[in-house]
């Protein structure tokens, strides 16, 4: 398992790769089997939120399990094998860090619940839609941040950035996705409110001229 393809680039790593493109497929897959009738900008919205709960509840859920009845690091299987090629590039995930395990707790029960409520909003399109958008939005950017800052305001002790590979993908790109989506999913948010507010307000005034 440990064979090394190419520099930086190990089987383990690869089949990492892999199976993330697996939870990927499985999100595009659910998205054209339920958002089939929604708008374009809606499937982008659904296809995120089903790969958020697929890794919530596969890739995080068993961390959180291994984490609270051992470490990562002594754990077996391939989901283990998995954390731990990841740990490379972050050594907190392979030693239970008390502040991961507690963002990892919250991100797999809270975020889960609200990404599953927000996709039957989305599907339904109900009225608290946005309310819930906005709520899970900004639990990933406050997961995202606790999981860094504690380790940045330390000097990052336990990241490893020599390795492209550790920093561009694992650290930057996997975590960077938890960051631009979030926003964009607030951004798009407050456009929809505040649409939603102009034609209230667009109402209400044509029906103080009508009563007038």
């Amino acid at each position: 398992m440990d064979s090394v393809v190419s520099p930086g680039l190990s089987l383990v790593s690869i089949l990492s790769l892999l199976a993330c493109s697996v939870q990927l497929l499985a999100a595009v897959l659910l998205t054209r089997r339920y958002g089939g009738r929604s708008s374009a900008e809606d499937r982008w919205v659904l296809m995120w939120l089903f790969y958020d709960v697929i890794v919530h509840l596969t890739l995080e859920g068993p961390f959180v399990y291994m984490s609270l009845v051992g470490t990562v690091e002594t754990s077996e299987g391939p989901l283990a094998e998995l954390w731990k090629e990841y740990g490379k590039a972050d050594r907190r995930w392979l030693i239970s860090d008390p502040t991961i395990v507690s963002v990892e707790i919250l991100t797999v029960v809270l975020d889960s619940l609200l990404a599953l409520l927000l996709i039957h909003a989305v599907l339904q399109d109900k009225y608290y839609r946005h309310v819930l958008q906005v709520s899970l939005s900004v639990c990933e950017l406050y997961g995202c941040w606790m999981t860094f800052c504690p380790d940045w305001l330390v000097g990052s002790p336990h990241l490893d950035t020599s390795s492209r590979l550790h920093l561009w993908v694992y650290l930057v790109f996997f975590n960077g996705v938890w960051v631009l989506v979030p926003a964009l999913l607030l951004v798009q948010s407050w456009f929809s409110l505040r649409m939603l507010h102009a034609l209230r307000a667009d109402g209400v005034g044509r029906h103080k001229k009508k009563n007038a």
